[in-house]
Formats: structure tokens, sequence, C-alpha cells
């Protein structure tokens, strides 16, 4: 069942790479920071730790989408000032 849901994940996360590469052609692509990559690296852990248990897999991965609304809040004040 677990298999079910990394398979899931996975594929998921892949389209998610598929659009922002087909989307951001036209811009210039801009690098993530330290802190959203260090956030999507948590996630991915999360996904891949699944048979560690429950706790050590949503914990990583509440954290990496802890730190990931963190450098949203940055780069937005960022914006706005």
């Amino acid at each position: 069942m677990s298999g079910i849901y990394i398979a899931i994940s996975v594929a998921v996360l892949a389209i998610i790479a598929i659009f922002l590469v087909y989307t951001g052609r036209t811009k210039r692509p801009k690098r993530l920071s330290k802190l959203a990559m260090f956030a999507a690296m948590l996630i991915v852990l999360g996904i891949v730790l699944t048979d560690e248990g429950r706790s050590v897999s949503y914990s990583f991965m509440g954290g990496g989408v802890f730190i990931a609304a963190i450098d949203i809040a940055r780069n937005s004040m960022r914006k706005q000032s």
C-alpha cells in the first residue's frame, strides 16, 4: 500500500516539474533559494522514508512545508519593500 503512495507522490512531483519547465521557458529562469532547496529535500526525504514510520516521514514532510512557507513569506516581504 505504501508503494502506491510513493508512486503517486513521485508522479505528482514529476508533473509539477514538467509544468514548471514548460511555463518558465518564456522568462528567464529563477534560481531556487537555499531555503526552498532545503524544503524540497526534506519533503523528498519524507517520501523516501515512509518505511521508517509515519511519525518520521510526516515530520520530514511537515518540516519541509514549514520551511517552504517561511521562504515564501520572506520572498513576498522583499518584493513589497
